[in-house]
């Protein structure tokens, strides 16, 4: 039976930018509250699309958080985003969407939903500090944990990779837990460096050619709770 600690949490408040740290998540079925609760949309082929950084890899350079707020389970907090020059702004701004159109060269429009809007609906991503190092090794240079934008990062007595086998069963976080859903299979995200945007396109190869494109794992709270940083984690 696996047991440790959660190494550090993590929250994205708007889609596909760079997030934040934090010390506590408020998790309930539909994920972290406040992670990725907002997105930005262009249209593509006549349609509205929810924009990531597989199509602008720009968007990572964008840093969005919510500051001093604690969002709950529910709650729709205004974000606040940093642009790479340094400017800020408020999700709440009407002046944002301009200023984002340009940095990212395309008209686009900002959406809101406290239902939350990971890949995965009413999901949490898990990945464990010995599968990471595991992937650094192999791959060398500095894969840092941004990449796979993570929530709860954590550190157990368990072998590399073993979470692959997890399905179906519960992981024990502090007060809480979560259902483990299935492995996440990842998409071209990853590749990009969250800090200068540099592609390696070997990370998604090898994660194809030795784990079947899967690294970390789907998970889901049934119950509301809290997590926080620290916390005693158990395999049950």
């Amino acid at each position: 039976m696996a047991r440790g600690t959660v190494t550090s949490l993590h929250r994205w408040p708007v889609k596909s930018m760079a997030g934040e740290e934090v010390p506590r998540l408020r998790v309930d079925r539909r994920g972290a509250a406040g992670d990725r609760a907002h997105a930005v949309f262009d249209e593509f082929k006549g349609a509205p699309r929810r924009l990531t950084a597989r199509e602008v890899p720009r968007m990572l350079a964008w840093h969005a958080g919510y500051g001093e707020a604690d969002p709950a389970p529910g709650e729709l907090p205004a974000a606040t985003l940093t642009a790479p020059d340094g400017r800020v702004w408020s999700t709440a701004d009407d002046e944002l969407p301009a200023a984002l159109g340009e940095d990212l060269g395309r008209p686009v429009e900002l959406r809101s939903d406290a239902a939350l809007m990971p890949d995965l609906p009413d999901s949490l991503l898990v990945i464990t500090r010995a599968s990471h190092a595991a992937m650094r090794a192999a791959l060398g240079g500095d894969l840092d944990a941004r990449r796979f934008r993570t929530n709860l990062l954590v550190e157990l007595d368990a072998a590399e990779y073993a979470e692959e086998g997890w399905a179906g069963r519960r992981l024990r976080v502090g007060d809480v837990e979560l259902e483990l859903l299935h492995p996440c299979e990842r998409c071209v995200i990853p590749t990009r460096d969250p800090d200068t945007q540099r592609k390696n396109p070997e990370v998604l190869r090898w994660l194809h050619r030795e784990h079947r494109t899967l690294f970390g794992m789907n998970a889901r709270a049934p119950v509301p709770g809290t997590i926080h940083a620290g916390d005693r984690v158990e395999l049950i």
